[in-house]
């Protein structure tokens, strides 16, 4: 979880965020916009910095692994992150975009974010400010390491299949999880994996917000998914999963990360064993 000082909570809602943006502290938070660029000068929220979900990945052949430290840096000081900011993240398709920045953020050691629910769908629906204007901010001079503390290797994946140490939770959809759809040279999951599709989370008549986290657990429950394991999730390249890496966060999982080479990897791989 987020450090116990952050100023907001880990989840936020539109209201929240407006009144703390005019508070007198607001200088400190960090606005991230995780959209394509047309879409971001349609309109954002006043003082956000664009970031376009590519920079968040390290490209083909695996695009869900982290970018280089030399490329997270360079995307840390574009936006002006420093060591006070307090970062909220948004997109527009329910979290898995703005899920991943946070697993970014982890990362490279900054525990200072919030999400902000529902998204540009959701300040819009709330009748809040947007521009078209782009308010850059002084970029920063912090120099950023992946840490790789709340991520997963494939072979530490094959190694925990043996011991059965570890919960996975897959955020694809059911027929990718069953292997009807193949978006690999194999299909269907890893063995053992739990299928709880990222969508599922999603409030779809409000604007995707969450449901109530408290509904979203009883879900979880019920396919047997515990918060008390240790437990790491994935989709097709740790894109869908950064929502459910950023919930595993939200209902106070004993442990959470990101086997981000994802089914991406494990599909491709000749000597996965897969479900």
């Amino acid at each position: 979880m987020p450090e116990a000082n952050n100023m907001l909570p880990l989840l936020i809602e539109p209201e929240q965020l407006q009144e703390a943006l005019t508070d007198i502290d607001s200088h400190s938070i960090l606005l991230v916009d995780l959209r394509s660029g047309a879409n971001f000068l349609e309109g954002h929220i006043p003082g956000a910095q664009l970031v376009l979900p590519s920079e968040t990945q390290a490209g083909p052949p695996t695009p869900g692994f982290s970018p280089t430290d030399a490329d997270l840096t360079k995307l840390m000081q574009r936006i002006g992150l420093t060591k006070n900011s307090h970062v909220v993240v948004y997109d527009d398709e329910g979290g898995g975009w703005a899920g991943r920045f946070i697993w970014l953020l982890d990362e490279v050691g900054h525990t200072k974010y919030s999400y902000l629910n529902g998204g540009i769908l959701a300040w819009s629906a709330a009748e809040m400010t947007l521009s078209k204007e782009a308010f850059p901010k002084a970029p920063s001079t912090i120099s950023f390491k992946n840490n790789s503390k709340h991520s997963i290797s494939l072979g530490e994946v094959m190694s925990s299949l043996e011991t059965n140490s570890l919960q996975i939770w897959d955020a694809r959809s059911p027929l990718e999880y069953s292997g009807k759809k193949v978006n690999a040279a194999k299909g269907g999951h890893i063995p053992g994996a739990l299928n709880y599709n990222w969508t599922n989370a999603m409030d779809h008549s409000n604007n995707l917000k969450l449901k109530p986290l408290d509904d979203i657990r009883q879900e979880l429950h019920n396919i047997g998914i515990s918060a008390n394991k240790d437990t790491i999730t994935h989709c097709q390249s740790h894109h869908r999963s950064g929502l459910t890496y950023l919930l595993g966060k939200l209902l106070n999982f004993k442990s959470i990360r990101a086997y981000s080479g994802s089914w991406g990897e494990w599909g491709n791989h000749p000597q996965t064993p897969t479900q």
